[in-house]
C-alpha cells in the first residue's frame, strides 16, 4: 500500500497562527510608511499649488478690515476671509470657504497633535492662539508690518485638504531688512491633508506652508525634524574637525538639511505645533549673506521673532528640516 504524507491539522493551525503574528506586527509599519509616503507627495503637490497661485497675485496685503475699538474690542474681523474670497480664490480652484468661527465647517479638527506625538493642543482660531510671540511687544510696535490679532478663516480644496489662513494685512514686503520675522508674514496656512479624519498630527497629515513678503512673495513648507541638534554649533566653520550647521543636518540623516531664512522663520510662527513655543534660542539658516568662517549668515531668534545677520563662526542652535 502507498503512504500518503501531508500535514497534520494542528500543524496547519500552528503555521497559520504564526502568520497571522508575523503579519499583525509588519502590517501596521508597512501601512504607516505607505501613508507616510503619499502625504509626503500630497504635501509637495499642495505647496506646488499655492506657490503657483500665491506667484500670481500683484500684492498679498491689505485685504479685509481689521478694527478695535477704544478699549481694544474688535469690532470687525473680516481680514482672513477677505484674503481668501477677494485674492486667493481669484488665482487657486476654492470648493468651500469658512469664515471666523466656522472652521469646523471646512473639515478643520478641533484638535492636532503634536510633532512629538506627545501633546494635544487645540487647534488655533487667531493669530495669538497660533503663537503668542507674533503680538504683544514681540516686535516693533507701530513698525510697517505690525501685527494684529486676526481671526482665522478656512476652505477646502477640490483635492480634499482642509487649510486654515492665518493672515496679516499689513505685512512688508523688504525681504532684506534685519528685525522681525513677524512683520514679513503675510499668511501662514495650517493643513490637515485629509480633513478631521485621523491621525491629525503635524509631521503626517498636518503641516504648514507660509507667505513672506507683500510684493515678490516667498512661500515655503519646511517639514521639520522632531529634535534640534544635539549642541550649538556654527553655521560654518574652516577647523577641521569642527562639525557645522549643514553637516550636522546630515549626520542625522541623509534626508535632512538645514532650513533657509524663510523657512526658519516658518517654523518659529509654527513653533507651538513643533514644540518650540516656549523656547528662547536662536537658530542657523542656511542662508548665507558673506562667505567664509567670518562671513555673515542669517538667524533667527525663538525668543521674539528677530531676524538679524550672524558670524557664521557663532555657536548657535540646529533644526533641521525634510528635503
Amino acid at each position: 500500500m502507498k503512504k500518503f504524507r501531508g500535514f497534520t491539522l494542528a500543524e496547519v493551525l500552528i503555521t497559520l497562527a504564526i502568520i497571522g503574528i508575523v503579519a499583525a506586527i509588519t502590517l501596521p509599519s508597512l501601512l504607516v510608511n505607505v501613508n507616510e509616503k503619499a502625504w509626503d507627495a500630497q504635501k509637495k503637490a499642495l505647496h506646488a499649488r499655492l506657490a503657483q497661485a500665491i506667484g500670481q497675485m500683484n500684492s498679498l496685503g491689505g485685504y479685509g478690515t481689521y478694527t478695535e475699538g477704544e478699549d481694544g474690542t474688535v469690532t470687525e474681523d473680516t481680514a482672513a476671509e477677505s484674503f481668501i474670497l477677494d485674492a486667493l480664490s481669484k488665482v487657486y480652484k476654492i470648493n468651500n470657504v469658512c469664515g471666523p468661527d466656522k472652521l469646523s465647517s471646512c473639515g478643520i479638527p478641533s484638535k492636532i497633535t503634536t510633532l512629538d506625538a506627545v501633546s494635544e493642543i487645540n487647534f488655533p482660531t487667531k493669530m495669538k492662539e497660533l503663537n503668542a510671540k507674533l503680538l504683544n511687544g514681540y516686535h516693533f510696535t507701530g513698525e510697517d508690518g505690525d501685527m494684529t490679532d486676526t481671526k482665522a478663516a478656512a476652505f477646502e480644496t477640490v483635492n480634499g485638504e482642509s487649510i486654515a489662513v492665518f493672515y496679516n494685512p499689513l505685512c512688508s514686503s523688504d525681504a532684506t531688512a534685519n528685525h522681525y520675522a513677524q512683520n514679513k508674514m503675510c499668511a501662514n496656512f495650517v493643513y490637515d491633508l485629509n480633513g478631521s479624519e485621523g491621525p491629525n498630527q503635524v509631521g503626517k497629515d498636518v503641516g504648514f506652508i507660509t507667505a513672506f513678503y507683500n510684493k515678490n512673495p516667498v512661500v515655503v513648507a519646511p517639514i521639520p525634524y522632531n529634535t534640534d541638534y544635539a549642541s550649538p554649533i556654527p553655521q560654518y566653520t574652516d577647523t577641521e574637525g569642527t562639525v557645522d550647521a549643514p553637516t550636522a543636518c546630515k549626520t542625522l540623516g541623509e534626508d535632512l538639511r538645514l532650513p533657509d531664512r524663510d523657512e526658519i522663520a516658518s517654523l518659529f510662527i509654527n513653533a507651538p505645533f513643533i514644540n518650540l513655543g516656549e523656547s528662547t534660542s536662536i537658530y542657523w539658516s542656511s542662508s548665507a549673506v558673506t562667505l567664509g568662517a567670518s562671513g555673515l549668515a542669517w538667524r533667527e531668534s525663538f525668543g521674539n521673532g528677530a531676524r538679524y545677520r550672524n558670524a557664521r563662526s557663532t555657536a548657535l542652535y540646529v533644526r533641521c528640516i525634510r528635503r
